[in-house]
């Protein structure tokens, strides 16, 4: 097992998708952290809310490890190696646990790298102020809720792609129940929007609507999404025929 998620751990950094997404995510992050400075400047906010918040756009590096899981998963469908696959890894459950297992790497990968830059982000985005940034316990929370996120959108991602298995319609999906439909609801029928699974990240990493759910109630919400989508992408990849 070891050699085969070794295996599946190198087929998720080959070739050069995982560090365009992840570029174009940091470029992203650094976007709105500088414009959340500059709108902390123009209403002259405190800095202990500045720093928390600049450490909460490191989200945005969900998105890209989300992306990188799929990406890895659906390739193989795309160029039929997936029979081959499950041929050289004793069976198709086997496989999956392997491929499973290689993305919570992944997302682990991208959330100590986010979460390392969001550390230290505060401290770039706020020199020369009279005052530095001022971490708090709440900052801590975010951090680490971020960090979370990160490593279920990856986890996420992956499930897509065994569900889907279509490259380019496995990311449409993904970018628009991400960008349009979690937000949509919310702000349609809060009560249904808030149970989304990109709605409650943002509860996790206190995105700061008050439509959302308490974080305990996030993290159950959460795991029933992760539970769904593991045991329908299990039983779709042991029963479907494969390319």
């Amino acid at each position: 097992m070891r050699d085969l998620i070794g295996a599946e751990w190198r087929k998720i950094w080959t070739g050069r998708a995982w560090w365009g997404v992840a570029a174009a995510a940091v470029l992203m992050c650094v976007m709105a952290d500088a414009g959340f400075v500059q709108q902390d400047d123009a209403k002259s906010g405190a800095n202990g809310d500045i720093t928390s918040t600049l450490v909460q756009g490191w989200f945005m590096v969900e998105l890209a490890a989300a992306v990188v899981a799929l990406i890895a998963v659906t390739r193989e469908f795309g160029n039929g190696a997936i029979s081959r696959s499950v041929l050289l890894g004793g069976g198709r459950a086997r496989l999956l646990t392997a491929k499973l297992v290689a993305v919570v790497g992944c997302g682990a990968v991208f959330a100590l790298a986010a979460g390392a830059l969001a550390a230290v982000s505060p401290w770039l985005f706020l020199a020369g102020r009279e005052q530095g940034p001022q971490w708090t316990a709440t900052t801590t929370w975010t951090l680490l809720g971020v960090m979370l996120t990160i490593v279920v959108g990856a986890v996420w991602g992956a499930l897509l792609g065994l569900l889907i298995r279509q490259q380019v319609a496995a990311i449409l999906v993904l970018l628009v129940s991400t960008w349009l439909v979690g937000e949509g609801l919310l702000r349609l029928v809060p009560a249904i929007g808030r149970l989304t699974i990109d709605e409650a990240m943002a509860s996790v990493y206190r995105g700061g609507n008050e439509n959302l759910l308490p974080i305990p109630w996030a993290l159950v919400v959460l795991a029933l999404w992760i539970g769904a989508g593991t045991f329908a992408a299990r039983t779709l990849f042991l029963r479907r025929d494969l390319p």
